[in-house]
């Protein structure tokens, strides 16, 4: 009831819920004074009959009827009285389903909260090396995590793999409990302003090369200088990528929404606006550390990206 854009829509709501029970009671009171006059002992009969010999008569209700009626009347507007449905009027006990909502999470967080203790002075890794951290942290993704992610944590398009592959923002520890916590926004902006569909085609091209996809060498060429000229800011001359900004590396054949040509251009020219939700008014501290060490340890313990690194450079 807060989300009215002015008053006149809280006003409106007051006055037809208002409305609709003094009419009830209007058309209760009106059609009983009507039968009360008509001729006493004159029975009217409404012409309905069923079986042959059952008839519908037109007789006053019962006294009991009336009366429950009226009460039932009484009581929908004690309630308006005390509770929200008038409109933009709170109620005079202030009730709201979201103050329920909140007053449960907080009862049941505090009954947990034993069950967490155990783990407040641990560390990240050694909570993902825990048997009963790790169960607890597989729960808390699958009750609030698996819609987006999978079951399996393996993602879906739009949505990261968690099991393997790099993080746009990085799978360290610190990492990961912020993206859990604060949430995530990555945005690409649409290009089509200053880049053509043939263009966009030539630097998907030279993005597949950059992951060892098939690609068309040709292409590539005006593909690598268009590349050069509109995405080195955000995705490095490299294609690293920057974890900061959250620009995905483009070398690692790791995709949110696919590897085909038409996917990049339209990536490209139309961008991508892409949101993680904060779970920090959803979960507790405790539970979103104890979620954090379960992603984390699903990648071995380790930031991928960090690994790859070092793999490179020990190859070198």
């Amino acid at each position: 009831m807060n989300d009215f854009f002015d008053g006149f829509w809280g006003y409106y709501i007051a006055t037809v819920v208002l409305g609709g029970i003094i009419w009830c009671l209007w058309l209760l009171f009106s059609q009983r004074k009507w039968l009360v006059k008509r001729t006493p002992g004159v029975v009217e009969d409404t012409g309905h009959v069923w079986d042959g010999d059952l008839r519908e008569l037109n007789n006053p209700v019962p006294r009991w009827w009336t009366y429950m009626y009226v009460l039932m009347c009484i009581f929908g507007l004690g309630y308006l009285v005390l509770y929200p449905g008038l409109g933009a009027y709170q109620g005079s006990l202030g009730y709201t389903s979201a103050l329920e909502v909140k007053e449960d999470q907080t009862k049941q967080n505090e009954e947990v909260k034993p069950v967490y203790a155990r783990f407040a002075s641990m560390d990240i890794p050694a909570i993902a090396a825990d048997p009963e951290a790790r169960v607890i942290g597989q729960r808390l993704f699958l009750n609030n995590c698996a819609q987006c992610h999978g079951s399996d944590a393996r993602g879906a398009v739009s949505f990261p793999n968690l099991a393997q592959g790099d993080s746009m923002y990085g799978r360290t520890p610190e990492a990961i409990q912020t993206s859990i916590a604060k949430g995530r926004n990555g945005v690409m902006p649409p290009m089509s302003a200053t880049i053509d569909a043939k263009t966009a085609g030539e630097i998907a091209q030279y993005v597949r090369s950059m992951s060892g996809l098939a690609h068309d060498q040709i292409r590539v060429i005006p593909g690598k200088r268009a590349y050069l000229n509109n995405c080195v800011a955000c995705h490095g001359v490299d294609g690293k990528g920057n974890k900061a900004l959250g620009a995905p590396n483009l070398t690692d054949d790791v995709w949110l929404y696919g590897s085909s040509e038409a996917t990049i251009v339209h990536t490209i020219l139309n961008g991508r606006n892409n949101r993680m939700p904060a779970q920090e008014h959803v979960l507790t501290p405790e539970q979103i550390r104890l979620l954090t060490a379960w992603v984390w340890g699903l990648s071995g313990g380790k930031d991928v990206t960090a690994s790859a690194a070092m793999s490179s450079d020990s190859a070198k």
